[in-house]
């Protein structure tokens, strides 16, 4: 079963996911690779915006000793699809702003464009295809909905896998982007 259709039989159109939803993610292509023995599992988090609930599902990769941002697997310059396997893919039952971009209710892939100060962010409303960067197809590029910029900044204390988090932000939120030394805020705003 897709993350779509999971979110799809709990989820009404347009009604906030309930507090007691289940927030695991399921392998959206389980041709390419399936969920037993993933190195870099897949992961969620699951955050507020106003009274409703946004999802958001992505694969966490690990260093295991090799430089990942910056380096030849997430180049500076590059898109990358920001998490393993997977695109990262989100839901949101309300519009929102995600680093400026306005997003409608509904179903769509993060990718981002990784710099050392600051980030390209990207959504996408093609959700079902193979993450790899090479995948984002000029057809899937046609589905862009908007891109933005977030700031990174370097954090003393390394983290080992990839991580995404939300962090209240004024009244709104903000997803974190952390791995390596780097930390990128990315605002997420009621639209």
């Amino acid at each position: 079963m897709s993350l779509l259709a999971l979110l799809t039989a709990g989820l009404a159109a347009g009604t906030p996911l309930a507090p007691a939803a289940d927030t695991a993610c399921v392998v959206q292509n389980p041709q390419h690779m399936p969920a037993q023995g993933r190195q870099s599992p897949l992961d969620s988090v699951t955050f507020a915006v106003g009274a409703s609930k946004v999802k958001l599902c992505y694969g966490r990769p690990s260093l295991r000793g090799r430089t990942m941002i910056g380096g030849a697997a997430v180049p500076y310059g590059k898109l990358w699809r920001t998490g393993a396997n997977e695109p990262t893919v989100f839901y949101t039952p309300v519009p929102l702003a995600i680093a400026g971009i306005e997003v409608a209710p509904g179903f769509y892939s993060l990718y981002t464009v990784p710099g050392e100060r600051e980030w390209e962010i990207i959504v996408n409303r093609a959700t079902s295809q193979w993450g790899h960067e090479s995948r984002y197809t000029e057809a899937v590029k046609r589905q862009e909905i908007g891109r933005g910029k977030a700031p990174a900044e370097r954090i003393e204390t390394p983290v080992e896998t990839f991580t995404i988090r939300a962090e209240p932000s004024g009244g709104a939120q903000s997803l974190l982007l952390e791995w390596e030394h780097t930390r990128v805020r990315v605002p997420v705003l009621p639209g």
